[in-house]
Parts: C-alpha cells; structure tokens; sequence
C-alpha cells in the first residue's frame, strides 16, 4: 500500500504551520585536504544550536543508489514518491517561469553549451552566459528557425545559459532522451525516439537542433544546445488535495518555482537574493498559509562546479541568516536538502542528505551538529525522502489517529 495515500485519509485542516527549509544539494562528502565535507568544515553555530534541538537523521531522497534530479528531490520531499510522479525537467523549467503550459504539450529543458569544431561538447552551459545574452540569443533563435508542422514551438529564456523549448501540436509524445551527454569531450546524443508517438517528436527536436546550431555558428560561446527533460504535460493532484496544505513557495531559480506551481502551490515574486529570500519568508508568513518552502541553489551550483571553498560560504550565509526563519516560530521547521551535490564530485550523487526535524513534539536526541555524519546517529534514523511529508504533518498535528 502506497503511505502516502494514508496521510491523504489521515490529513486535516487544524494544526500548526510548517516551514521548509532546503538547502539544494548540501550533502558532500569528505575531503581530506579541508578537513571534511562542507558542511563539517563550514561555521554553522545557528543550525548546530537548531541540530541539538531537533530530531535529525538522513533522507535517501530516491532510493538506494539512485542519484536524484531536483525535480525528482524536491516532489520526494513534498511527498509525491519520484517513481510514480516523474515530471521531467523541462515541464518544471517552463512552469517556473509563468509559461502558459497546456496538457499535452512537449516541454524539454535546454541548456546553451559550448560546441567545437569537431562537434564536440567543450562547455555544458557555455561558460554560464549571463541572463541577457540567453534572452538575445532566445530572440535570435525564435527569429531564424521555424519548423514544420501543424502546431507551434516557444523557445524561452529560463536564466543563464537555461533555456526552455515548448511543441504544441497533434500527434507528439515525449518519450525522447536527453540529448546532453553529461560530459565534455563527445559529441551531443541523438534525440532517438523511445516510444512510436514520440517519432515525429523526435524529427522535430532533431531540426530544431541542427537549424539553432546554424544560428550560433558567429557566436563566441554559446554555439549549440543540449536538451534533456522531455516530457508530455500533465497535471498532479495539488497538495492542498492530497494533504490539506495551503502552500507557497520562496524561491528565486524557475525550476524549484516550477516544482511548486506543479503541486498547486502559490508561489511569490522572485525576492532576487539570499538575504531577499529569508526576507520573503517573513513578509508572507502568516495566517494565508500553513506550508511554506524556502529554497536555497548555490549550495548546489557551487558544489556542481566543484567549489568546496564556495559551498562552505553558502551555507555560513544560510546560517548567519537563519535567526530570521526560527524568529518566526513556526511549529515545525524542517531543514534538510533535495540531494547531495559533493564538491569532491562536481555533481549530484546518490549518497543520503542530513535532515532535523525542530518543533516541541520532536523527540531530541543526542545530535549535536548539523552535518551528514552527525545527522546519521540521530533519532530519525535512515529513511526514504517521501516520508518527511508524513513527519512533517504529524508533528504540525496534522494527522488524525490512524484506525480505532
């Protein structure tokens, strides 16, 4: 039997008011030469004093030895268990940034790269072109490239080097493969579809591509694109539905803004920074809501980018600013993360996240720090990323007894 259908049953209106805080990407690994993962090395007197009142343990996000998406992270967290919901990233990146996305449309999340002259990925995201240069770039390609069928496409700017490609038309199914290698070195992958409706589909992306990579031909950087995330729209059952959550998400980046919208959440104007963020939290919190999700990236980009030195600071700055959130008093504060993202690594990977649990019916244990290690001996033990919700809800008092 599916838990979460459970909770569903067992939800209710009454009780207290939940705040997530996730830190995307904050698990690492150790590095011996910094003396630990990042967050052991990093200076994080507020979510150690928070670590030794609260429940904690670690999330496996997925499941074991499978490396999260933060799509697939962040509706585990919510919840909605990845392996029945797979929402590719392109539906979520289109929805962050306010696209009117219709069922049925074909959404793939693109990233502007580096091709060479020997058709090579050199640089996956094209140097991370700033934001203004995609939207010229968008402009140019929506100006020269058209494509061949009875419906339209939409190319439009997400943020940096990401970018967001939308077919609306008869016929089209989304079961096509990341054309992006996850490497540098070789060539992109060919959109070979996977299902017969996603044929015509595929003939599509594969123009698309081959007239965009035309286009860039005079650019310095961006000379090509990489797509992956291909999926057919359709809508989840919102979490108001499903868990009685009144919900709203602070967050700057489209995708995790996406993510929420996909689930019937509100979700405010973009605060445009970290201290902006924290900030948001605070303008909206009050009696309108009873779920509230604060999101943090850079933990995660800075980890992709194998910065070690710069995720440390992300999260002393998440820290120095966390005052702001326990200020609030919330009944349940949830700090945890939607996959770990080591800097060893220099990409998502499958190993367990740290989670705390803080609210006055929180069992405390004997945690003291709040770091993969530490988190590990904690009350919460090992347990999927789905059954936070049901934590969550439970200790708001958001659950009727179960059975007579």
């Amino acid at each position: 039997m599916d838990i979460s259908t459970v909770w569903e049953d067992l939800a209710w209106q009454q009780g207290g008011k939940i705040v997530y805080l996730i830190l995307d990407g904050v698990g690492g690994l150790s590095d011996l030469d910094k003396g630990g993962t990042e967050l052991q090395v990093a200076q994080t007197p507020n979510l150690d004093q928070l670590a030794k009142e609260s429940s904690c343990g670690l999330l496996e996000i997925v499941g074991p030895g499978i490396t999260p998406g933060s799509g697939p992270g962040h509706l585990s967290l919510f919840g909605y268990d990845p392996l029945k919901y797979n929402v590719g990233r392109g539906v979520l990146s289109a929805l962050g940034i306010e696209f009117d996305l219709k069922e049925n449309d074909i959404a793939a999340r693109v990233n502007f790269a580096t091709i060479d002259k020997q058709g090579n990925v050199s640089d996956r995201r094209a140097g991370r072109i700033a934001t203004e240069v995609n939207r010229r770039l968008c402009e140019k390609i929506r100006d020269k490239v058209s494509l061949d069928f009875e419906g339209d496409y939409f190319f439009e700017t997400v943020s940096e080097h990401r970018a967001v490609f939308v077919l609306r038309g008869q016929g089209l199914g989304g079961n096509l493969p990341d054309t992006d290698p996850q490497t540098t070195g070789v060539p992109a992958k060919d959109p070979t579809p996977e299902s017969e409706d996603s044929k015509k589909t595929a003939e599509l992306v594969r123009s698309f591509i081959d007239q965009v990579q035309q286009v860039l031909a005079d650019e310095d950087q961006a000379t090509g694109i990489l797509m992956r995330g291909f999926e057919r729209y359709q809508p989840l059952p919102a979490i108001r539905d499903r868990f009685k959550l009144d919900g709203v998400c602070v967050a700057d980046y489209p995708m995790y803004r996406g993510v929420s919208r996909l689930i019937g959440m509100d979700v405010v104007p973009r605060p445009g920074g970290m201290k902006q963020r924290f900030q948001a939290l605070q303008e909206v919190y009050g009696e309108k809501y009873n779920f509230y999700f604060l999101h943090v990236k850079h933990s995660d980009s800075k980890g992709e980018d194998s910065n070690f030195e710069g995720k440390v600071k992300v999260i002393e700055e998440v820290d120095q600013l966390l005052p702001l959130v326990t200020e609030l008093n919330p009944d349940v504060l949830v700090v945890s993360a939607d996959h770990s993202t080591p800097a060893v690594m220099g990409q998502h990977s499958w190993h367990p996240v740290p989670v705390m649990i803080h609210s006055k019916y929180a069992k405390v244990d004997d945690v003291a720090t709040f770091d993969e290690y530490a988190c590990g001996r904690g009350m919460l033990g090992l347990r999927p990323g789905v059954q936070l919700i049901g934590l969550a809800l439970a200790h708001a008092g958001r659950l009727r007894k179960y059975g007579a």
